[in-house]
């Protein structure tokens, strides 16, 4: 399997613009955000519903229903507080990958995803439902802070850099914990993205070692 490389200018950006504000962020700002819309709405929903969406969409271990759960865990939360604690990160992770281009943007989400919730569906106790985005958000980080070193690309290092020093801690909640957090998903997810992060440098790999061409 090889993730998509980020995708290529097909016309180039006017020399007045400034380089530092992405080409496509309004692009990059307005998917992350409304994945975030479609969360606070099945909270909405979840709320109304005395959490039963939680029991229904959740990853249930080992349990052939359970399986579904991988797809539709990361859009439910325990708690408005929970959806709250994810919220800020998948926003801000979200728009520094969506940078990229939808493309890379879909791939490594949903390879991120596939990961955490199997791994989740595979480790977790028994009779335990696991919901939230936590697992998504620690896959992204984790490609966000590893990529530039599988691409070699300095800019990335800096930005994996920041991201490490300002949010490195949260990976303490891959390691068992409490009883309430799925470390699992936690864990999972990491591997995920660093998994993401190697195919997406070996996909962009031929293009970065093919010599300029003038005709």
């Amino acid at each position: 399997m090889t993730l998509p490389a980020p995708s290529p200018q097909t016309t180039p950006a006017p020399r007045s613009r400034n380089t530092l504000i992405p080409a496509r962020w309004q692009q990059a700002a307005v998917v992350p955000g409304a994945l975030v819309v479609l969360m606070v709405v099945v909270q909405i929903v979840n709320s109304f519903a005395a959490l039963h969406l939680v029991q229904h969409a959740g990853i249930e271990p080992r349990q052939a229903a359970g399986l579904l759960g991988i797809l539709t865990a990361p859009f439910v939360h325990t708690s408005w507080s929970h959806l709250l604690a994810n919220a800020v990160p998948l926003l801000i992770f979200g728009f520094l990958l969506m940078v990229n281009g939808a493309k890379q943007f879909v791939a490594v989400t949903v390879l991120v995803g596939l990961i955490s919730g199997l791994g989740v569906w595979l480790t977790a106790a028994g009779n335990s439902v696991t919901v939230g985005a936590s697992g998504v958000v620690f896959g992204w980080l984790a490609f966000l802070v590893v990529r530039g070193v599988f691409t070699r690309n300095l800019v990335q290092i800096l930005v994996g850099l920041v991201l490490l020093a300002l949010w490195g801690g949260i990976f303490w909640g891959a390691l068992p914990g409490a009883n309430a957090i799925s470390w699992q998903a936690h864990l999972f997810g990491a591997l995920g993205g660093v998994l993401a992060a190697f195919l997406t440098a070996k996909a962009d790999g031929p293009r970065r070692r093919s010599p300029a061409m003038a005709a």
